[in-house]
């Protein structure tokens, strides 16, 4: 079978299987069976693909078309312009993430100017480190931290940073939460925390609910159980006038700024959509925190 004959084969059974982007699928795939660019795809349509060949591209069609993401099958995803390992360990790293990163360096521009070197942030739930490794790239005198409650979440965040010369800047630790934290101070506190309610299944992709970990995407049954416990933790761990930046569900950002009672300088975020996206608040003033709570919605 010819290369290209191949590619539109799986471009129509990913269309059938109602897999999102299939042409892109396709191509993502047929560059990693032959390990090539997607540039070699279109120079060589008819070039014949060997039994072996032919066998590896129809193996992880059909892992795809089942709904394995094609990111798990390669084991690579496109974060802030690093290449990232990715394994279902830990969650996907996704485009709208990378708002979090954008709204960190423009709180650290309009606070910190230029003196970098004194700043500390603390990733939360890192997963591959994406965050942390994105912010070590653009704030190479911060002190970045990074910590995650999963051992294989662990792993893979310190593969990346090593992959990346990145191992000496972000400190891995394993925590729930900020539990490991509690004697420290930082001025940033960042996350992309599980926010989808566990009766909630049936509103996210088949591909998230079927093979990306639970424990990265579901946080009780409104969504707000994580939200509910790391907004406190902060506030106990953030400098006075330091920053809590999460990301939010497209439905919660009501409730997410309901629990912020106290904080200051609320503000959102949109992704490209328009979806309310990323939510920063700051820990206010000495005399003000002491009046910090965290109100159930």
């Amino acid at each position: 079978m010819q290369l290209k004959q191949a590619v539109d084969s799986a471009f129509q059974r990913f269309i059938a299987a109602e897999v999102p982007s299939p042409r892109l699928n396709a191509e993502i795939l047929m560059t990693f069976t032959l390990g090539r660019d997607r540039s070699y795809l279109f120079a060589h349509p008819e070039r014949e693909l060997s039994p072996e060949e032919q066998y590896r591209y129809e193996e992880v069609i059909t892992q795809r078309a089942q709904g394995c993401p094609t990111q798990y099958i390669t084991g690579h995803q496109e974060f802030w312009g690093l290449d990232l390992l990715v394994s279902p360990a830990v969650l996907i790293p996704r485009p709208e993430t990378e708002h979090v990163v954008e709204t960190v360096l423009e709180l650290v521009k309009e606070h910190y100017r230029e003196n970098h070197a004194r700043i500390r942030i603390v990733d939360v739930g890192t997963g591959s480190g994406c965050i942390s490794l994105a912010l070590a790239t653009e704030l190479p005198q911060a002190e970045i931290h990074a910590c995650d409650i999963s051992d294989e979440a662990l792993e893979m965040a310190r593969v990346n940073a090593a992959r990346l010369g990145l191992g000496s800047r972000v400190l891995i630790r394993k925590s729930d939460l900020l539990s490991v934290y509690e004697q420290d101070t930082f001025d940033f506190v960042v996350s992309n925390p599980p926010y989808v309610g566990d009766g909630e299944a049936d509103k996210v992709q088949k591909q998230v609910k079927d093979f990306e970990p639970k424990i990265a995407v579901f946080s009780g049954a409104d969504g707000m159980d994580i939200y509910r416990r790391l907004l406190p933790q902060s506030a106990a761990i953030l400098r006075f006038g330091g920053w809590f930046v999460t990301e939010i569900g497209f439905s919660i950002e009501e409730k997410t700024k309901r629990l912020m009672r106290g904080w200051e300088d609320v503000r959102t975020t949109a992704d490209l959509q328009g979806i309310p996206r990323v939510i920063a608040a700051r820990k206010p003033a000495a005399q003000k925190s002491a009046t910090m709570k965290v109100a159930l919605p």
